[in-house]
């Protein structure tokens, strides 16, 4: 049996989609250090970063949902690539993440979204792919490196959250090459 929800979709995210994504961040803000940040977001803090990411291009949000008994779309998770750093001779590599809902972890969804984010991805003028991982985190060491990306290095007691340090590794993985 597929561990993937049954008649997943993947497709891009749009300001439709802005409430169940922010509800799914801010699950992770007050619940874990998987991300650094500390507050939960409104819909008018979390619009910008969403407007960020194109339908094209190397910066995209691309969306997994799934069909509920009564036909109304579940959004399952998401995944990004966005600027790895500001400068411009960085642009040519991207930073990727990717969050399920709660209750869809450990169910193929971030496999799925990979899948599709690295398919929209190729072709484009990106060299590389970069991950970083608060740790522990043993989950998305696995499927990152199930996808390819190598460990370059950690972060010690880079971040602090929830009354104690945590590391970040790094990992890295060479994309195809562009036009």
């Amino acid at each position: 049996m597929s561990r993937i929800p049954r008649d997943p979709q993947v497709r891009p995210g749009t300001e439709a989609d802005l409430q169940a994504l922010t509800d799914i961040y801010n699950h992770y803000v007050g619940e874990t250090a998987i991300t650094f940040d500390t507050e939960p977001f409104t819909l008018t803090e979390r619009l910008p970063w969403l407007l960020a990411h194109d339908t094209s291009g190397p910066h995209r949000l691309l969306i997994a949902e799934e069909c509920a008994g009564d036909g109304a779309a579940r959004l399952l998770g998401y995944a990004t690539s966005g600027p790895f750093r500001p400068k411009a001779a960085y642009g040519t590599s991207v930073e990727l993440s990717v969050y399920c809902a709660p209750d869809a972890t450990g169910r193929g969804v971030g496999r799925l979204l990979y899948t599709a984010l690295f398919d929209a991805l190729a072709g484009q003028d990106v060299h590389r792919a970069y991950a970083g991982i608060a740790q522990p985190n043993a989950a998305s060491v696995r499927l990152h490196e199930s996808f390819g990306f190598r460990h370059v290095g950690t972060y010690h007691e880079v971040g602090r959250k929830f009354g104690r340090f945590w590391d970040v590794a790094w990992y890295e993985k060479p994309l195809p090459a562009g036009p």
